[in-house]
């Protein structure tokens, strides 16, 4: 156990996923604080509005005096600026170390484009996609892309987790209203080809158990209907979710291949989990979340669960990661 050491635990956030990080965040908090007094650790709550104002205790401070005097950042942020290299750069900068991914690498991930080419060079499929940004000619623009678009097709912000902002569409009217609300979460758009088949999560660990990066069984998310693993039903309605799921041998291997290679392939530090199609065509890498929640219904949890693995273990393994960098 980490003792006489000051821990930061920064949620909240300005993106869409703010209501999710302050669940994880108090995920972290509570385990923080179970052995806090036996451990003599100092636990600060830092919370950020969605203007990026940072509070402790409620009093607006600057980043540089939250994070005075702080042994180690537990990055329980999401989305938009907490996941996309942004508090990174500050972290780094200020010079306090912290969990997750550094900052080219939180930047890289969060980029779904550019990490759908780093699974099509590592030889994994990846759905057909294109981006869409807004213009002038937005509406003629949709109208074209239908037309020539593989349907039914997923429409997403550019940057973005949660499932935030994702339609499934099968209908031009879909097809238009997803790219709208899309927009309004991101100045860009990715319209993704949709995979039939089931839909799997995997997470990895980095020198869990002795493993250079420690690869968590599949969970196979059922949603009872075609569709989407969307922000409704990730985290409003029941959906199954099982892990290990219901997958062949074959398709076990790859899932744990694949997310394996794309996490160093992207140069992801601590935790992350990628999330993949299963089709009779094969399995398609669909995107990975650098900071994955830890919230009651997050998929991480499960996956740690199934191999016997608590959240407060991995929170104490991914904290003596942070500070050994």
């Amino acid at each position: 156990m980490l003792s006489n050491i000051t821990v930061v635990v920064l949620r909240g956030g300005p993106s869409g996923e703010h209501d999710v990080s302050l669940q994880t965040g108090a995920t972290v908090l509570q385990s923080l604080q179970k052995t806090a007094h036996d451990s003599n650790r100092r636990i600060v709550d830092v919370f950020i509005d969605k203007n990026q104002q940072w509070y402790v205790r409620g009093v607006p401070v600057s980043p540089e005096r939250a994070l005075n005097n702080v042994d180690v950042v537990w990055n329980a942020l999401h989305g938009e600026y907490g996941e996309d290299g942004s508090v990174q750069e500050l972290l780094t900068r200020i010079g306090v170390p912290y969990t997750g991914s550094t900052t080219y690498a939180s930047k890289l991930g969060m980029n779904k484009m550019l990490s759908k080419e780093t699974a099509h060079n590592l030889g994994i499929k990846t759905p057909y996609a294109q981006v869409l940004k807004v213009s002038p000619d937005l509406h003629a623009e949709i109208i074209s892309l239908f037309r020539s678009f593989p349907q039914p097709s997923v429409i997403k912000p550019f940057n973005g987790g949660s499932s935030v902002g994702v339609t499934y569409a099968c209908s031009f009217a879909d097809f238009e209203r997803g790219i709208k609300n899309a927009f309004q979460h991101s100045p860009r758009v990715i319209i993704e080809e949709y995979i039939p088949g089931k839909e799997a999560t995997v997470g990895a660990v980095d020198r869990l158990r002795g493993d250079g990066l420690y690869v968590l069984p599949p969970t196979e998310i059922k949603m009872g209907a075609e569709g989407i693993f969307d922000y409704e039903k990730k985290y409003k309605e029941i959906v199954e979710e099982m892990c290990p799921g219901n997958f062949s041998l074959s398709e076990r291997d790859q899932l744990s291949d694949h997310t394996k290679k794309i996490h160093e392939a992207l140069g992801l530090r601590h935790y992350s989990r990628s999330d993949f199609r299963v089709s009779p065509k094969g399995v398609y890498f669909i995107e990975t979340n650098t900071l994955p929640g830890l919230t009651e219904t997050s998929l991480l949890p499960k996956g740690l669960r199934a191999v016997g693995v608590t959240v407060d273990e991995f929170i104490e393994h991914v904290l003596s990661l942070a500070l050994k960098k």
